[in-house]
């Protein structure tokens, strides 16, 4: 009978021990909370508080704020995550602030080329675009390709024609042109005629956004002009479904913005969700590792944003300064720019 009993406990031991260690899927049905959370990023480089007036401060934590509000308010009347996002990308497209839609930087060429995604991480679809230059909202390009054709990515005339056969407002090249992008094409310009490097300020730009849903469901959404001086034709991470963008319900989506190039390499956006998916880690532990060491090691300089299935949030950078902020439901919106 003793030994029954011992045999006993020791299997009831084993079985609890076989329940703490299950896989973190088994049980995330069980902890999902409420509530929705909402993160952006206006781009990141390196900058500082001497980089910008206080008007100019002002001015893009004002424009931070506004975009988070226009997420709140397709969410709070019944809108899904990945409404959320395109309203929010297309806000920010229309900002002239930023390097997205009318502000976009200029190629060597001297023209505007615009790339954009989305994803849906409630069943992985997803669409991009690249090298558009006459469509307004390259996010809703983005968003039609996933949603009303079989393939994933359009590039050049081809996208250009998919989005304006499906109702998207085309618009004459000037649209997005800014005084402030334009003379920084010039110095590139006079830069590369003398041989000289490119300043570091002018490499990066993008706007993104991430939303985990009342619902549960996550979206992720990135729209970029590219690089100042970008070769004709280059294409960054910003469309490229698992360098700058992915969302997994089961883990996290992720917007990307920083030196494209290494991002592909290092499938910044994927790699954060499959070290939460196969590894156990959290969204922080994850994107920290990815960005602070992975990137670092290979010469890579920019930042992501997340949010992870239970509504977390995060924003994580190796430049001096990332334009950021988010908001959870019920609480108010936070936005920075500089590294605090």
């Amino acid at each position: 009978m003793k030994l029954f009993t011992a045999s006993f406990f020791l299997i009831c031991i084993a079985l609890i021990a076989c329940i703490d260690s299950a896989p973190v899927e088994s049980v995330k049905s069980q902890i999902r909370p409420e509530g929705y959370t909402v993160v952006i990023h206006g781009g990141a480089g390196n900058f500082d508080t001497e980089s910008y007036s206080a008007e100019e401060e002002d001015a893009y934590l004002e424009n931070l704020n506004t975009a988070l509000l226009t997420a709140q308010s397709v969410l709070d009347t019944g809108g899904t995550a990945l409404d959320a996002v395109e309203a929010t990308i297309s806000y920010m497209e229309d900002c002239p602030l930023f390097n997205a839609g009318k502000g976009a930087v200029f190629t060597a060429e001297g023209q505007n080329e615009l790339d954009a995604s989305i994803m849906n991480g409630k069943d992985l679809t997803c669409g991009s675009v690249t090298g558009i230059q006459n469509i307004k909202h390259p996010i809703s390009a983005a968003r039609k390709v996933m949603e009303e054709s079989k393939h994933v990515f359009f590039s050049g005339a081809g996208a250009t024609k998919f989005a304006s056969e499906h109702g998207l407002e085309v618009v004459d090249r000037s649209y997005f042109f800014t005084q402030k992008s334009w003379d920084r094409y010039l110095q590139a310009k006079a830069a590369n005629e003398k041989s000289a490097a490119l300043p570091e300020a002018f490499k990066f730009g993008t706007v993104g956004c991430v939303i985990r849903d009342g619902k549960g469901n996550l979206a992720a959404g990135t729209s970029t002009g590219g690089m100042t001086w970008k070769k004709h034709g280059r294409i960054g991470d910003s469309p490229v479904i698992g360098a700058g963008t992915y969302a997994d319900n089961n883990t996290c989506a992720i917007s990307c913005t920083g030196h494209g190039e290494y991002f592909i390499r290092a499938a910044v956006a994927h790699d954060i969700s499959a070290r939460m998916a196969y590894g156990n880690e959290s969204l922080k532990t994850a994107a920290d590792a990815v960005v602070m060491d992975k990137l670092v090691d290979m010469g890579g300089s920019g930042g992501v944003i997340g949010v992870d299935y239970l509504g977390n949030p995060v924003m994580v950078f190796n430049s001096t300064g990332m334009f950021r902020g988010f908001v959870k439901q019920g609480e108010e919106p936070v936005v920075a720019m500089y590294g605090e």
